[in-house]
Formats: structure tokens, C-alpha cells, sequence
């Protein structure tokens, strides 16, 4: 079985403004990347905008949330509208950001089903989706994407544990605070701390023993990371035992990233990548599903991606 890649144009029409750092440009570096010949065998599918999508996105978020999101959409032509501080729709934002869950709740199809379609997927989307909390969008984040597929998985193929695993640089409160009471879904991230959104310590551990975060300090580099995820990050994956495994690929932990400051290079996130996946060989049958968070500096985030990538080609 070979890869799925998951993406679409439409990813390009979500523009918060001139000079933000989460900018359409970000798909265009990662397409440009993954056209060379070394990624030919990807499976290659539009991120769908599926028809079911508002009610499994209320699997996450109220539905007076999505109405929110959706009412504050603006049309064709007009200005873009600000949710927060960091956080802004345009007129291709709320299709961006529906097809970025469709590429999640497809990808787990794809993996899932009976007929399994690929061994792994990559859902190169965006806007991100790991800060947008239950009923509040931030730090760029319309949907809890990922969250949502993790929630997809359980409620569609009857899936008992699912894990969440997140080295994008800054803290997944959006994920966390969708699982923090799901007993059954597990949320274990790496990050810089202190900075955006200032969750994420030691001792955020869930309702029911289900979070782990292993932060990390400003100038920290590979080999602390690494420590990270083999001392709390896998360690407490393989005891979860999940039957999916998911992750949020945050590629701004790279030293590049102009937006924090541990020092991380494409090298790390290929030996990252492999190590999850390796747990997912041993205890889900390889069932890997991986959704783009991060990285703004454009070298950095293509280079990244196309090592995360090809280390799930290889698997």
C-alpha cells in the first residue's frame, strides 16, 4: 500500500493579510516540494468538502460555535473579518477550512476501512486546526481538525483509543481541550515553553490520565527533543496502545522559524516521524494519519514536510 496525500487549491484561498505569517504561499512551497520525481508514488486526492461535515465537526465544537464561524464568513469581494488578535477569515476561509476537515475525516477512511485504501496519509491543509478550542478559534485555527478525525475514527469504526501525537512548536490547546474528558483519546504534544498560548506544562495531564506534554525550553535542540519523546512522548503511546495513531506535523520547531526558538532541523522530524511510526507498526497495524500544523519559514516548512513525508512513503 503506498501514501495518500491530501490536499487541494482551494488551501491557497485562505489569506488572513499581508504579512501574516500563515500565508498562502505555505501550500505553495510544500506543493512545490512534493512535485519532484522522489514523491511520484504518492496517491494523490483532493481534500473533499463533504457533505457530512457540520455534524461531525459538532462532534468537537458546539454548534453554536460553527454557526459562529460560518455566519462570520465574509462573501466574494468583501473585507476580511477578524476572529482575534492573530486569527482572521477571508472569502476562501470557511471552504479552506471545511476541506481541511474533510482531508481528515477522508484520511481516516482511508486507513480504517474494511478495503484499507493507503498504509498512511498526509493531509498538507490548512488553515491549522490544534488551537481552536471547544468554543473559541485562536492562534490561526478555525477547527479542531485533527481532533475531529480522532472523533471521527470512534464514532465510525467503533475504534476504542485513538492518540494524537504533536511536535508542532507551540502547545496544542485546541486538541487538549477537546480531549481533556475523552477517556478514550489520547493527546501527547512537544513544545516550546514558555510561549504561544502559554498551556502545555507537566502537570496538564486530563480528566482521565490522557495528556501528556513534554515541554521543552527556548533553545532547546535535537537532542532534547529526542530525550522528550523517548522519555514521556513514546513511553506513554505504546502504554495507551491505540488503535490509530495521529499526528499534528508542526514543522516551526525548526531552527529557521521565525516565530519561536528551539533549534530542530529537517533530521529530527525524519527520526521523529519514524519513531511514531514504528510504534504504529507494533500496535495498529501501521495506521498512520498525519495533518499539517506549523512552519512559516517557507525553506524550513518545505524541507521539513518533504522528509516527513518520505519517511512515510518508506514505512
Amino acid at each position: 500500500m503506498a501514501t495518500l496525500l491530501l490536499t487541494h487549491p482551494s488551501f491557497v484561498g485562505h489569506n488572513m493579510g499581508e504579512g501574516h505569517p500563515e500565508r498562502p504561499d505555505r501550500m505553495r512551497a510544500v506543493d512545490k516540494v512534493l512535485s519532484h520525481q522522489i514523491f511520484a508514488d504518492l496517491i494523490r486526492r483532493d481534500a473533499p468538502l463533504r457533505t457530512d461535515a457540520r455534524t461531525h465537526i459538532l462532534r468537537a465544537h458546539p454548534a453554536a460555535y460553527y454557526d459562529m464561524i460560518e455566519g462570520h464568513a465574509p462573501g466574494e469581494g468583501e473585507p476580511n473579518v477578524q476572529l482575534d488578535a492573530d486569527t482572521a477569515m477571508s472569502p476562501g476561509s470557511l471552504e479552506a477550512g471545511l476541506r481541511a476537515v474533510g482531508a481528515g475525516l477522508d484520511a481516516v477512511d482511508a486507513v480504517c476501512r474494511s478495503e484499507r485504501e493507503a498504509k498512511n496519509v498526509f493531509c498538507q491543509v490548512r488553515p491549522p486546526g490544534h488551537h481552536a478550542e471547544r468554543d473559541r478559534p485562536m492562534g490561526f485555527c478555525l477547527f479542531s481538525s485533527i481532533a475531529i478525525a480522532a472523533m471521527y475514527a470512534r464514532a465510525t469504526y467503533g475504534l476504542e483509543r485513538v492518540a494524537v501525537v504533536d511536535f508542532d512548536v507551540h502547545h496544542g490547546n485546541g486538541t487538549q481541550d477537546v480531549f481533556w474528558n475523552q477517556k478514550d483519546l489520547m493527546f501527547a504534544s512537544t513544545h516550546q515553553m514558555p510561549l504561544f498560548p502559554g498551556s502545555g506544562a507537566h502537570g496538564e495531564v486530563g480528566a482521565h490520565d490522557n495528556i501528556c506534554n513534554a515541554p521543552l525550553r527556548p533553545g532547546d535542540a535535537g537532542d532534547q527533543f529526542a530525550d522528550a519523546f523517548r522519555s514521556r512522548v513514546l513511553p506513554a503511546v505504546k502504554e495507551f496502545r491505540p488503535e490509530l495513531i495521529m499526528i499534528s506535523a508542526g514543522f516551526d520547531a525548526h531552527e529557521d522559524d521565525p516565530l519561536a526558538n528551539l533549534r530542530l532541523n529537517e533530521a529530527d522530524f525524519r527520526w521523529a516521524t519514524d519513531e511514531l511510526l514504528s510504534v504504529a507498526e507494533k500496535v495498529c497495524d501501521g495506521r498512520v494519519v498525519s495533518m499539517l500544523e506549523g512552519g512559516y519559514d517557507l525553506r524550513a516548512l518545505a524541507g521539513s514536510a518533504a522528509v516527513h513525508v518520505k519517511a512515510l512513503m518508506d514505512a
